[in-house]
Formats: C-alpha cells, sequence, structure tokens
C-alpha cells in the first residue's frame, strides 16, 4: 500500500505490483496484491494492477505457472527473463515469448531473434530496465528489438519506494541504450497504453468468467 500510495502522490495514472514469485506462494501472493490493488482502486485515482513476476521457474513450468496465476486473478503475469548478472536457467525467454499467458518478458539479456520474433507474434511486451546490472544488456535488446519490430517498455524494475520511475529517468534509461528520441513516445505512452487497454480487457473478462455466490 506504501509503494501504491507513494505513487500517487508522484502523479502515476497506473502502476502494477509484480513481486517475485514461483508456484508455491502464488495463491496467497495474488490474493494479498489483489486485495491491496483493489482497496487502492476505490479511495485512490490510480489503475493499481495485481500481477506476478515468476522467477527462476524451470522453463517448462512458465506456461503452466502463468495460466494458473491468471486464472487465480493476476491481472499482469512478468517473467523474470535471463538477466546477464543472475543464472537464470537457460529457455526461459523461450518459454516465456512461447506462452499466451504472459504479458512481459522482463531484464532478456541477450535475446534471441527467435524470440523477439515470438515476442512479437504473441503481443508480449519486452522490458528496457532501469536496474543495475539488468541494464547493461539494454542497447542490444533495443537494437534487436527496433530491427525486428518488439515492443518496448521502460521499466524501473522497482523493488522499494526509491526505484520509482521518473519521467527523466525513463529518458535515461532509452538515452542509455541508444533509443532514437522519435522512439520515445512509442516506448514511454503508447506501448504502456496499449497494455493497459489489454489488461482493463482481460480483468473485465475475468470478472465475468467467474461465478456468483
Amino acid at each position: 500500500m506504501e509503494l501504491i500510495q507513494r505513487a500517487v502522490v508522484q502523479g502515476y495514472a497506473a502502476i502494477a505490483i509484480t513481486d517475485h514469485i514461483a508456484v508455491g506462494s502464488l495463491s496467497r501472493v495474488i490474493a494479498e496484491t489483489s486485495a491491496d490493488c483493489a482497496l487502492a482502486r476505490k479511495h485512490w485515482d490510480i489503475m493499481a494492477i495485481p500481477g506476478v513476476e515468476l522467477t527462476h521457474l524451470p522453463p517448462e513450468a512458465i506456461s503452466d505457472a502463468a495460466r494458473k496465476a491468471k486464472e487465480l486473478g493476476a491481472w499482469m503475469v512478468v517473467v523474470h527473463g535471463e538477466s546477464p548478472i543472475e543464472p537464470v536457467p537457460r529457455g526461459t525467454n523461450l518459454a516465456a515469448v512461447k506462452s499466451p499467458y504472459v504479458d512481459i518478458l522482463a531484464h532478456p539479456g541477450l535475446i534471441t531473434s527467435e524470440e523477439v520474433t515470438l515476442a512479437v507474434k504473441n503481443g508480449i511486451f519486452i522490458e528496457l530496465s532501469g536496474r543495475r546490472g539488468h541494464c547493461t544488456t539494454n542497447p542490444h535488446v533495443a537494437t534487436i528489438c527496433h530491427n525486428l519490430g518488439g515492443s518496448l517498455l521502460a521499466n524501473s524494475d522497482a523493488h522499494d519506494e526509491d526505484d520509482l520511475l521518473t519521467p527523466k529517468r525513463a529518458k535515461d534509461i532509452l538515452q542509455q541504450a541508444g533509443v532514437s528520441t522519435r522512439q520515445y513516445q512509442q516506448i514511454l505512452r503508447d506501448n504502456p497504453l496499449l497494455l493497459l487497454e489489454r489488461i482493463k480487457k482481460s480483468a473485465s473478462a475475468s470478472r465475468q468468467r467467474r461465478p456468483r455466490l
């Protein structure tokens, strides 16, 4: 709740809460996050989005975990990609971009042309991360996505309130990744709006499918 409130004070229109998670705590974390996000949406002028970041899973388990997360009420599913600074299992990026239940592939490291092509085909967004270590491959990610039409997002990868993205920091991330200024609106405005619209439709459809007690 503090993180959401700090985002409200900074003028955010939306924020997604996507804690690191595996399959053992899916139900608990999604229930807790969903309750807090619902309370924030009710009382504050912000679209608080409950989600998860599937982290260090066997690639073979990613799509099933993402599907289960959506069934349990997660509006957004992020997959922790093959960051250059962590021992993420090889094949994670590929499994993520193949899944119809994944929304964002985060800090994907040395993502391949095949993986970007599949992300484009399946409507999966790819992160340019502002987090130390993860950001070292941003120039590679930006270049390959530009060449193949990948949909990029600039993200703080916030782990606490001091990490929340500011307009200046977002532009710094793009500049350091070598993104041209003519792409800024697409990455900082158009792509986030497309993602938000998709999430709203998915959340609405999910609520309609739930049985009334």
